[in-house]
């Protein structure tokens, strides 16, 4: 069986710049086009100085593009066209241009210049042959739509505006941290079209990639170049809680067995504003032709083949359990399901090492080991090729770095054995994910961290154990209050000692499509109502042992 957990288990690159005269990092990857091409998945993020591929959506190989490729532009799209993959990306105050090979790691792209300015760009071929081009990102302008002459790439019509935003009537659309608006227009953007029984699906991310409540939504209609209108069941991704948030500006695949999949940008936002990750989610169309993205327990490990909305196989084990660290500060902020937050160890520290104590013997299946950055500060190599964002000089690392550690369990706390040893590996994974399907049974973890990139501290947002513990799950939830306004809803319950929540609600009792994980509390605020929709809820209790589903009722 094959497992994957969000944030995607990648090489996440260092951006380097200068800021006011300092030396800045971070990593980010986001903007996330994935496609089906020669019999492979073709992953394109943006600043990451090349592309992934990949033959099971599980494990991927990373690729650098080898010619004149704009890197630094972002939101990199790509559409296969007549058997050649088509590339294009952001380039803001001047035309941009598109790039065509029929085998990117082997044959350089050829240019075709574009006879206009766009951001993030999105290029769609119909059935007929037809092509189309979309493309926007702003919170003044809306998704732009327009027929492109296939080879000259030149518009045959006059761009269609297609969508606008309308946070009056969109909970989801509300420019701020979880909706809360301050007056700012959202921003829409990140345009990608999925075709399903003759209806063309535009999507779109809103209100803006630095907010846990970064969405996709999306609008339906009839031609490519509509109208629009905005489908049932929005936003189409959401995850507004849970260890890791947001998920906007992405793309939806249909794989070689028919499965639909969405790949979408998650937020960290803490050193940058665009330090990001990689989130994938099985997705789909249900009978009545509603997209949907099964996010429930969104960030947790899943088999590749698990049906979308079954309840996860394993739970999570170290929410909240004790924790000890060999030094430093706050190491229980490494399991309080926040990647916005970490164990920091003493720069002085020789062996940084955290322990964790899951009270009790377990089956241990899962570990998911998050490093975090915190204000580095790394001078880029004396021959590096800059480039400008937004006025600001930026170099994508492309030197060797690890990330090396030793993950070791114990019955007692004693005697230990390994799990994982990668103090030699050769890779650089800030978010890396050890399954062991047979399980271990354990009821210590121990990380040792034995190498960074440029000798950083160490630092953990995240030890997390996920597998199976004797016990019972918890008590049905008592719904004690529910209000309904315009665009939210708010919600109280009650329920057993130790039970976390995953609320789900949707416009129709069968259709629970959205979801937002709760941890540490018995009340939550839904932000992303629509105006004048009905909205049915569920909430779920879980705990270390199982998940007891909830009843189904109206909000409000």
């Amino acid at each position: 069986m094959k497992y994957y957990c969000n944030p995607l288990n990648l090489p996440y690159k260092y951006q380097l710049s200068v800021r006011n005269g300092v030396d800045t990092a971070f990593r980010e990857a986001a903007d996330p086009s994935l496609i089906f091409f020669k019999d492979r998945y073709w992953l394109f993020p943006s600043m990451t100085g090349g592309f992934f591929t990949s033959t099971d959506l599980c494990s991927w190989e990373f690729h650098p593009f080898t010619e004149e490729i704009p890197i630094h532009d972002y939101a990199p799209d790509v559409c296969v066209i007549d058997r050649a993959l088509w590339f294009s990306a952001s380039r803001g105050g001047m035309n941009g241009a598109f790039y065509h090979s029929p085998d990117p790691i082997h044959v350089p792209f050829e240019k075709v210049p574009a006879s206009f300015e766009f951001w993030d760009p999105h290029l769609f071929q119909d059935e007929d042959g037809r092509l189309y081009f979309f493309w926007g990102c702003t919170n003044t302008s809306p998704i732009w739509g327009v027929e492109l002459e296939k080879g000259t790439m030149k518009p045959l019509c006059a761009p269609v505006g297609l969508i606008r935003g309308h946070p009056e009537r969109h909970g989801f659309e509300r420019f701020g941290e979880n909706n809360r608006p301050n007056g700012t227009a959202p921003y829409i953007e990140g345009a990608w079209m999925t075709k399903y029984k003759g209806k063309y699906y535009l999507q779109y991310a809103a209100p803006g990639t630095e907010f846990n409540v970064y969405s996709d939504g999306v609008y339906v209609a009839d031609t490519p170049l509509g109208s629009y209108q905005p489908a049932p069941s929005n936003p189409y991704s959401f995850q507004p809680g849970g260890f890791i948030t947001g998920s906007g500006h992405g793309s939806t695949l249909k794989d070689r067995d028919g499965t639909y999949w969405h790949a979408d940008t998650l937020r960290i936002s803490c050193t940058h504003p665009y330090e990001r990750r990689l989130g994938l989610w099985k997705a789909g169309f249900d009978s009545d032709g509603v997209l949907y993205c099964d996010q429930r327990f969104g960030d947790w490990p899943r088999a590749m083949d698990a049906p979308a909305w079954s309840d996860p196989e394993w739970m999570l084990l170290s929410y909240g359990k004790p924790v000890r660290a060999s030094s430093g500060a706050h190491p229980q902020w490494a399991v309080d399901e926040n990647i916005r937050s970490w164990w920091s160890a003493d720069d002085s520290d020789p062996c940084p090492q955290l322990t964790l104590d899951l009270e009790q013997s377990c089956m241990v299946h899962a570990v998911q080991v998050n490093f975090a950055d915190d204000a580095l500060r790394v001078k880029p190599p004396k021959d590096a090729v800059w480039s400008q964002f937004l006025g600001v000089p930026r170099v994508i690392e492309d030197r060797p770095l690890h990330t090396r550690w030793l993950l070791e369990a114990s019955m007692d706390g004693k005697v230990w054995d390994i799990m994982e040893d990668k103090r030699a590996c050769d890779t650089d994974l800030p978010h890396d994910l050890v399954v062991k399907e047979e399980g271990v049974q354990a009821r210590y973890i121990r990380l040792t961290v034995t190498e960074l990139p440029y000798h950083q501290t160490a630092r953990i947002s995240g030890l997390r154990v996920f597998g199976i513990s004797q016990g019972q799950a918890p008590e049905k939830a008592r719904v004690l209050e529910c209000r309904r306004l315009p665009l939210d809803g708010f919600l109280r319950w009650e329920s057993g000692e130790g039970a976390n929540a995953c609320i789900s609600w949707g416009y129709a009792p069968d259709k629970l499509y959205h979801s937002k994980m709760v941890y540490g509390y018995r009340e939550a605020a839904i932000t992303a109502l629509i105006k004048g929709q009905s909205a049915w809820v569920r909430v779920d209790c879980f705990n270390e042992h199982g998940v007891t589903r909830g009843d189904v009722f109206l909000l409000g």
